[in-house]
């Protein structure tokens, strides 16, 4: 039977570009010379520090400008709150979303079950795998998937005859 993958993914290697453009602008922006400031990336987070709320405020607009620029949903990236420390450093993370979650998982499937096409659909390790007896179906699925806003990066994947 035909089938297709629903995955929400972030391309890691567009991630460390944008960071490495972004570390580039900071070493040459007259606002920041003189300036304590680090873009930190780990696993699945982005660390941002500067030396106070202001310039951590213009860091994320760095960050963020050269993440949309290289192609990389903003949905994905979730904006933890600043924490401001009493001497006045600033530290914020940008936490990166990869997979569904079960929450978002369960309102995508609703929303295919609910239009009533003749597939099936399950989650299966952060991804939705949706099968059908048709070609024709899973492709109506595809277009009514694209056209809702569900609030994650989505895209197709696998799909098979």
């Amino acid at each position: 039977m035909p089938s297709f993958d629903i995955v929400s993914e972030i391309d890691k290697q567009e991630i460390d570009n944008a960071l490495n453009q972004a570390r580039k602008e900071l070493a040459t922006r007259f606002d920041f010379k003189g300036i304590t400031a680090e873009i930190l990336a780990e696993k699945d987070k982005i660390i941002l520090s500067a030396d106070d709320a202001a310039r951590l405020r213009g860091l994320r607009e760095i960050v963020i400008g050269k993440l949309s620029k290289r192609g990389v949903d903003l949905r994905n990236i979730e904006h933890e709150e600043p924490a401001i420390s009493s001497v006045g450093h600033a530290r914020q993370e940008l936490k990166i979303r990869q997979g569904l979650e079960g929450n978002k998982a369960k309102e995508i499937i609703q929303a295919i079950k609910s239009q009533g096409f003749k597939v099936q659909s399950q989650l299966q390790d952060r991804q939705i795998r949706v099968t059908g007896k048709k070609k024709d179906d899973l492709q109506a699925v595809i277009q009514f998937v694209r056209s809702r806003d569900f609030g994650v990066a989505i895209g197709f994947k696998n799909l098979r005859d």
